[in-house]
């Protein structure tokens, strides 16, 4: 079987429940050429390496036949963007979101985080069946990012719509998907932007304390962004800021009901939920592929060649599985030690939002542990949603007590 073969199997629907053994196969060949030109890189040191290589760009436009992707229409985001551009837009927005500038932005939330997951828990009251997606692990950090950007929480039906049209079109193929993907991605793009620029019309000259107005309004050392540079920023944060947390908590929860002993073990001992969701960000990440890397030069990766503007995927999911890198990879161990995962990236373009996720999922599965009372699996493996790339169930449906 060719490596386009397994490729094509780890992309399919049908493997989405459980891709990693088809991520082993892949990882026998580490830089793997396809029948349309692109190369896949799916091992760790392979991986690390070429995350840090300067001659790795995530702009479209040096791709020798660019990709129409969601954001091409749009002004792209920093994460489509290399340096100096990434350097200074990802400077200017971290200015607001964390350290240095702001470095008691996620620790000031910790009672509002708190606060949110308790009411969620609480509404679980009365109900036979919950679903840890629907009920709790999507309103969660849609409530937060909401909060922080200065979104109407109650216009999230309809940027939930948006979303979702976006996140699908991603990993539009032109042989096998039907152009109305694409065409639908790109419009929910088209209205989301809209959206986002009438709420941004109204902060200019308005003080607050919400990012988007601190974005129109803040001249830092590095200028202020323009209006379109704050509408990329604020649609990626709307969309990454969520979409990568709603994974990572249901896949935790579910991680945890197939191995009873260690949500015992998280009861017991509340404290192991740092190296817990370490652990599950390797052994279960909220992202399992960059779809798409350029080279800006030849670049040799593990003796193989990939020539200038050849396009790149970067199989993350398979890397922090690679037994070249980790003892008894498949094996879920939180106390696994040297535990430097691919879960948020590597790189320049590591995970803008990671420390708000950590704590996010640290806060959610704490409690959902401590409260819930001996839940369980309604059905393993749950159903998922489409997308190879942000993987994660699309229900979690799950029952409490005696049965």
């Amino acid at each position: 079987m060719t490596t386009t073969d397994t490729l094509r199997r780890i992309l399919d629907y049908s493997s989405r429940a459980d891709p990693y053994p088809l991520y082993a196969e892949l990882r026998e060949t580490p830089v793997a050429p396809q029948e349309d030109g692109s190369y896949v890189i799916s091992t760790y040191r392979e991986l690390t390496d070429i995350l840090h290589n300067p001659h790795l760009s995530s702009d479209v436009r040096n791709l020798s036949h660019p990709t129409r992707d969601a954001e091409d229409r749009a002004a792209p985001s920093f994460i489509n963007l290399d340096p100096p551009e990434h350097d200074r837009l990802r400077r200017m927005a971290m200015r607001h979101f964390g350290p240095p500038h702001t470095p008691g932005l996620v620790t000031g939330l910790e009672p509002d985080l708190t606060a949110t997951v308790s009411s969620l828990i609480d509404d679980f009251a009365g109900k036979e069946q919950i679903d840890i997606v629907d009920d709790f692990a999507y309103p969660f950090p849609v409530t937060v990012i909401c909060h922080l950007l200065g979104v109407p929480r109650e216009d999230e039906p309809r940027f939930h719509l948006w979303v979702n049209a976006i996140i699908e079109s991603l990993d539009y193929d032109p042989k096998t998907d039907p152009k109305e993907k694409l065409e639908n991605g790109e419009q929910a793009s088209k209205d989301l932007g809209q959206y986002l620029g009438g709420l941004l019309e109204q902060r200019h000259g308005r003080p607050g304390d919400d990012l988007l107005t601190r974005l129109a309004n803040d001249d830092g050392p590095d200028g202020r962004m323009t209006d379109d540079e704050i509408l990329a920023t604020a649609r990626l944060l709307l969309i990454a800021g969520h979409e990568t947390t709603v994974n990572l908590v249901t896949n935790g929860m579910l991680t945890l009901l197939r191995h009873p002993h260690m949500l015992q073990r998280l009861r017991d001992e509340p404290g192991q939920i740092v190296p817990l969701v370490e652990e599950l960000l390797r052994y279960e990440p909220p992202v399992h592929i960059i779809p798409w890397r350029a080279a800006y030069s030849d670049i040799t990766v593990a003796d193989t060649v990939i020539p200038q503007g050849s396009r790149i995927m970067l199989m993350l999911a398979s890397g922090s599985r690679d037994p070249n890198r980790f003892h008894d990879p498949d094996r879920f161990d939180p106390d696994r030690r040297d535990n430097q995962h691919l879960g948020f990236g590597s790189g320049i373009h590591l995970c803008f939002g990671g420390p708000l996720a950590r704590r996010e999922t640290q806060i959610a599965l704490t409690e959902l542990v401590r409260r819930l009372d001996r839940p369980s699996l309604v059905a393993d493996p749950p159903p998922y949603r489409r997308s190879p790339i942000l993987r994660g169930p699309i229900h979690l449906h799950i029952e409490q007590g005696d049965r």
